[in-house]
């Protein structure tokens, strides 16, 4: 029996062009028209912005993205959780466009507008916590990182910066040198910002299933023996880790780490700039497990595909740079906001938060059923509709980037947009938009399951 034979639960889609939510493919993938569009991409685009799946889109929306060559593609990948309400979402479309005829551009810190307020107050609103908060706007959650990372030295007057295996945190020059993965992202950038430190990350895993609390002390050791607290402005977690493969850190390990924070006046920031917006079944991932950080930095999900940052914290915290010091020309762009705060009532009032819930079920229950059966899956992990599987050579237990790549260029071939991840290049991750019907993920998992069964056969 496969996926497609089994009941479907209902749903109700949201956001986009009203696109037919069907996989069709009328070409090869990619047809000729992307591949026109690829030599044109030599020719024009530096070689180093690499391309995962030489398809040229045209339209998007619901579970469905069309190319230029008429091929409509099942969506599981939101242009790495950026459009979480969908693509084109009406609500979205209407705010930009009213915007748009209004103006487009006067710089919030020459001459500022209330939409750069509203989406603040709704930060406030919205991030863990109770306490008094603030919030500054920007482009690019690298910038978020930068900058929250600039706040906390100026309001701790301390330097030193702790980050984990397997994080990435952007590509700028500080935040490569956050990131833990050299290839591609760091490789041949360096030097890069001094007075970052790594620190063991939990990963179940991978670490024999270390206790949270036990894995947590051993971060907090190595911190203490090679940095030591008193020169510490702060560490930056993402609460599951997303490039470095969608590790969730085991019960206690986020909460034992803002302890020792707290009791040392080293600032919690936590980086949900892929985790944040519903996309994992709470509205920040933090909520999980009651985890209030002292700041939080968000992009991605925020403004339904305009970019769009925040750092949102403590407001003696956020409030501690002299005025001028946090800004930037583009940041809280007026057609950012305005997409931010209707993405914002989208999420809300179509009970998105609900919706990645019912997606995640379907994803654990269809991936559960096939690591069941196939041992080159050794674990399905995440949460809501953030969610991956690992895979290995059951043989040896070792990563397999090889069978990871297979599966996903057989995915593309069949008009499924899948992303992988991971320190080890062997992890796909599904991060379908929350608009996306049931029928459309249950088809993309058919075809996922299809490819890997394929590579068992050639194996």
């Amino acid at each position: 029996m496969t996926f497609l034979d089994t009941p479907r639960p209902t749903s109700t889609p949201v956001g986009g062009p009203q696109l037919a939510q069907e996989r069709k493919l009328v070409t090869s993938i990619p047809g000729p028209k992307s591949r026109a569009l690829s030599q044109r991409k030599a020719q024009a685009v530096s070689a180093g912005v690499g391309i995962t799946l030489p398809v040229y889109v045209v339209a998007a929306g619901g579970g469905v993205v069309v190319d230029v060559d008429g091929n409509s593609l099942i969506d599981l990948g939101s242009g790495i959780a950026v459009t979480g309400v969908g693509n084109s979402a009406p609500r979205v479309v209407a705010a930009v466009a009213a915007q748009l005829a209004q103006f487009t551009h006067t710089c919030f810190t020459v001459a500022p507008y209330d939409s750069y307020i509203e989406v603040a107050e709704a930060l406030n609103r919205l991030t863990p916590g109770d306490h008094e908060k603030r919030s500054v706007l920007f482009n690019s959650g690298a910038e978020a990182v930068e900058n929250a990372v600039k706040i906390a030295r100026h309001f701790t007057g301390r330097q030193a910066v702790v980050a984990f295996d397997h994080a990435y945190h952007g590509r700028t020059n500080l935040t490569m040198g956050l990131t833990a993965k050299n290839q591609p992202y760091k490789n041949g950038f360096g030097p890069f910002a001094p007075e970052v430190y790594r620190a063991p990350m939990s990963y179940p895993l991978r670490d024999g299933g270390l206790d949270g609390v036990v894995a947590a002390n051993r971060a907090i050791s190595q911190i203490e023996k090679q940095i030591g607290a008193s020169n510490l402005a702060a560490i930056i977690i993402e609460p599951i880790q997303g490039e470095g493969g969608f590790i969730v850190p085991a019960q206690g390990f986020l909460a034992t780490l803002l302890a020792w924070c707290r009791a040392n006046e080293v600032i919690f920031i936590a980086d949900e700039i892929q985790t944040g917006f519903a996309r994992t079944g709470h509205m920040f991932a933090c909520e999980h497990e009651g985890i209030v950080p002292d700041l939080i930095c968000t992009a991605k999900g925020i403004a339904g595909g305009l970019p769009l940052s925040a750092v949102t914290g403590r407001a003696d915290i956020m409030d501690s740079p002299q005025a001028g010091g946090l800004g930037g020309t583009y940041g809280g762009n007026p057609l950012a906001c305005a997409a931010a705060l209707a993405t914002i009532d989208t999420y809300e009032s179509d009970h998105l938060v609900e919706r990645a819930v019912a997606i995640g079920a379907i994803l654990n229950e269809r991936l559960g059923a096939l690591a069941a059966t196939d041992s080159r899956i050794i674990e399905v992990r995440g949460r809501g509709a953030m969610i991956a599987i690992e895979l290995v050579d059951p043989a040896t237990g070792e990563p397999d980037a090889a069978l990871t790549g297979r599966v996903i260029a057989a995915a593309h071939a069949q008009g499924v947009i899948l992303l992988g991840c991971g320190t080890y290049g062997n992890v796909i991750r599904f991060l379908p938009p929350l608009s996306i019907p049931d029928h459309l993920l249950l088809e993309g998992l058919q075809v996922i399951a299809d490819a890997l069964a394929e590579t068992l056969a050639v194996a």
